[in-house]
């Protein structure tokens, strides 16, 4: 079973002096760590004040939490997420680029597929985009993302000062993309990535995206359902990634479910249990409010009952966000 906490997802409903503060989340995501999950995923959101709708309020950028985080954790990852509307995809490649060779591997890319009027019109968007728009641009710009961070093979770089030789010239590719929306030349000037290319999360998916999910998502992000319709999402998710010419088992598919603090460890566990087992996932991302002892609630109470069942390991057995959920890519040693 993977393991993972959103933090943040409950920020828009903070209110003033609530605690969101960098001390308080660095905790946070420190207890995670302790506690051994997979990964921490961080919300963003870059919305205008007023409008006709809720003002979500982040207290960072997520990218740059991120890199403050990666400092005070050495195991956990850490996933940020970043607008495909908000960058240009060579700045944004680069950025989690460089954000994994810090971190040593742990990092990841949320990618949210839900368009955001409001966001649109803080980047020069005001008419926002058709939902057909939105989706082959997004497309198309996490494939640009993706093939920048492939630019490099994992012994291109040599830094051969006595004999003059940076990089192997033949161990570069160029990307030189030229689409409906974007055109980049590539390559990255940040060196390969740790664990070959940062994770890419999705989530928010209608049925329209799920293509795009199986066939270039690392983890799928799925909201909560009966064990039935899981089942038979988790089993149509697998089909279409293993018809896409990927392994089945090349892409995680967690579901989203928010745990009542109020319910007993074991029913919570008796409840993961019976999602698990089912195959209607491969683990859970659960929603955590940003508040000092919500991941105590669940490591301390609902963790230790799983891993009496053996659903969960005992501790990290890699060093990369990759090898935590399983993925091939570097960082298995």
């Amino acid at each position: 079973m993977h393991l993972a906490v959103s933090l943040l997802s409950a920020a828009a409903e903070a209110q003033p002096g609530s605690g969101l503060d960098f001390a308080g989340l660095a905790r946070l995501v420190q207890k995670a760590e302790t506690a051994g999950l997979d990964m921490v995923l961080v919300a963003d959101s870059a919305p205008a004040a007023g409008g006709d709708g809720p003002n979500g309020q982040m207290p960072f950028e997520a990218t740059t939490l991120l890199a403050a985080l990666a400092t005070v954790t050495s195991r956990i990852g850490l996933v940020a997420a970043a607008s495909t509307i908000a960058h240009q995809p060579y700045n944004l490649a680069r950025r989690f680029a460089s954000l994994d060779i810090i971190s040593h591997g742990r990092i990841g890319w949320h990618a949210a597929m839900a368009p955001n009027s409001r966001e649109a019109a803080n980047f020069s968007r005001p008419e926002g985009f058709s939902p057909e728009n939105f989706r082959r641009r997004a497309e198309e710009y996490i494939g640009i993302v993706q093939g920048l961070w492939r630019g490099w093979d994992a012994d291109a770089l040599l830094f051969d000062q006595a004999g003059g030789r940076f990089h192997d010239p033949e161990k570069m590719r160029v990307l030189d993309h030229k689409g409906a929306y974007f055109s980049v030349r590539g390559p990255l000037n940040v060196a390969r990535s740790p664990q070959d290319a940062p994770v890419l999360v999705l989530s928010g998916l209608p049925e329209p995206d799920l293509d795009i999910a199986v066939r270039m998502a690392d983890v799928i992000l799925v909201d909560e359902a009966s064990v039935e319709r899981a089942k038979a999402r988790f089993s149509d998710l697998k089909r279409r990634i293993a018809a896409c010419g990927r392994d089945a088992h090349s892409a995680r598919v967690l579901m989203t479910i928010a745990l009542d603090g109020t319910t007993p460890p074991t029913a919570s566990a008796d409840s993961l249990e019976e999602l698990f087992r089912s195959k209607s996932c491969d683990g859970f991302n659960i929603l955590i409010p940003p508040q000092a002892g919500a991941v105590d609630n669940f490591s301390d109470r609902v963790l230790p009952e799983l891993r009496r069942r053996g659903l969960f390991r005992l501790d990290y057995e890699g060093t990369t966000l990759r090898s935590h959920l399983g993925l091939a890519g570097g960082g298995h040693q």
